[in-house]
């Protein structure tokens, strides 16, 4: 091999590094040894929902349609108990990051409201530490995003539907992010057929194209958006960042699937309401707004738009009134 080839051999594996390097960062909780791993996901534009002859489709996933999203940061891995405990004991707020002009975020952590503890252990035995937590409200799923900007100083927030099947999709029009053979599902998935009956450690399967495990199954993942059925519907050309404001607790949207779900539940384009009926068992009078006893399916991820939103776009996306 010549100097020259050589050189820029060199030059090419180098800049890869620095490019993969650049493309993941960890965000350490102050006071604590735990960290958020966060992917990069450059935005673009990409066609949401499946049409009519994709295997498994359901009626509230078309017409599909074209949308373009804005770049963020994307949590690696879904929200483990290691995390969210956290939020749930309050135990390490006095060591919050401190605010300067340049923080994205200027809320102080005291001014986060917190969930109550639950009347029951919520994990039901299957396991915390590295496995996903389930059963909060998308209240508690908010309010844990709102909670994590005040202690770290970095703006954070649910991704909204079009970002979440965008992220999940990475550059796929197929089923699922891998292609579209059911039988390849195992080596990317916790499911019904492959999950012993509860939720798994996060990260033991492969991942998408774009390095984000758990896309698709081991826990149903909250979005901001209200659900609206007929939602696609109504959306004409190339719509750019595309919400559906929430007006009412329920429904809102979970994506992804979970270790309870059959496979076509998994699929990138799949979407699912939430439904009062997950606090059925809770005795509370009134029921707990922090917890959905009867969902031990459902978990979350986090996104940080590289736009940092105003402080009054902040406070908007912590506090819809109708959000449970």
């Amino acid at each position: 091999m010549s100097i020259k080839s050589k050189l820029f051999l060199t030059l090419f594996v180098s800049g890869f590094l620095f490019l993969s390097a650049q493309n993941k960062i960890k965000e350490t909780l102050p006071g604590t040894s735990q960290s958020l791993d966060l992917v990069y996901i450059k935005g673009g534009t990409f066609t949401m929902g499946s049409p009519k002859s994709e295997a498994g489709h359901f009626g509230d996933e078309g017409p599909s349609h074209e949308v373009t999203v804005e770049d963020f940061w994307m949590g690696q891995y879904e929200i483990t108990w290691d995390l969210y405990n956290l939020f749930v004991s309050r135990e390490i707020d006095a060591f919050q990051s401190k605010k300067n002009p340049t923080s994205e975020v200027q809320i102080d952590v005291d001014a986060v409201s917190g969930a109550t503890t639950p009347y029951v252990e919520m994990s039901f035995g299957m396991g915390t530490e590295g496995y996903p937590a389930i059963c909060m409200t998308q209240l508690a799923a908010v309010k844990f995003c709102e909670w994590l900007s005040a202690m770290t100083g970095h703006f954070y927030r649910l991704p909204t539907e079009a970002e979440w099947e965008y992220a999940c999709r990475a550059g796929s029009t197929t089923s699922y992010s891998f292609g579209n053979e059911v039988e390849d599902l195992d080596e990317y998935a916790w499911y019904a057929s492959n999950s012993n009956e509860k939720y798994q450690l996060v990260g033991t399967k492969k991942p998408n194209a774009w390095g984000l495990y758990d896309m698709h199954g081991n826990v149903t993942e909250w979005t901001l958006d209200q659900y609206v059925p007929t939602a696609y519907k109504s959306r004409k050309g190339n719509v750019k960042n595309p919400f559906q404001e929430p007006d009412k607790v329920y429904p809102k949207v979970v994506r992804g699937g979970s270790w309870m779900d059959a496979p076509n539940r998994l699929r990138s384009a799949s979407r699912r309401p939430s439904s009062k009926k997950w606090k059925m068992r809770d005795p509370q009078i009134p029921k707990s707004k922090w917890w959905h006893t009867d969902a031990p399916f459902v978990g979350f991820r986090v996104v940080r738009p590289v736009k940092t939103p105003t402080e009054d776009q902040q406070r908007k996306y912590w506090n819809y009134e109708s959000t449970q």
